[in-house]
């Protein structure tokens, strides 16, 4: 079951591409849009990433942050993030594997992946939004702006 809208956001402590830890609370007092991508350097996860890279300002402010969090490693982000040009952080849910995609509800376990789930967390940690896509369907920047306005 996914962490359901108004539940407190579980914490999290991840690596991201360049090895620094970064933790949930690092980001209190500014909204997070926390995007599980299942694979690095797959078409829709490549297309998913770029595309909030490409809306920059958007959902990278002083008001919100964009986290991605996948199950790949921490070597496989950084050359990922290296390759598209990302600057927002990419988190390594690679060990214990899958443990935060787990604690959101969202970790397929046939496949040993995240399923596309973006959560939208409020400055507070609550979450305020969220959607869960499976696989193979790509989620939508304007449903994020929707969320953000809605605020």
């Amino acid at each position: 079951m996914t962490v359901p809208v108004g539940a407190a956001a579980p914490d999290f402590e991840l690596k991201d591409q360049h090895g620094a830890t970064v933790r949930l609370l690092d980001f209190r007092g500014r909204a997070v849009l926390l995007m599980f991508v299942p694979f690095a350097f797959t078409g829709i996860c490549t297309g998913e990433i770029c595309e909030m890279r490409d809306s920059g300002s958007d959902f990278a402010n002083d008001a919100v942050a964009t986290v991605a969090v996948t199950c790949d490693s921490m070597f496989s982000l950084k050359e990922w993030a290296e390759r598209e040009g990302i600057g927002y952080p990419l988190l390594s849910d690679f060990w214990p594997h899958g443990a935060t995609a787990r604690a959101y509800g969202v970790f397929n376990e046939e496949r040993g992946c995240a399923l596309r789930g973006t959560f939208l967390i409020d400055a507070d940690g609550v979450v305020r939004w969220s959607v869960v896509n499976q696989l193979g369907d790509a989620r939508s920047l304007d449903d994020y702006r929707a969320a953000l306005a809605a605020l």
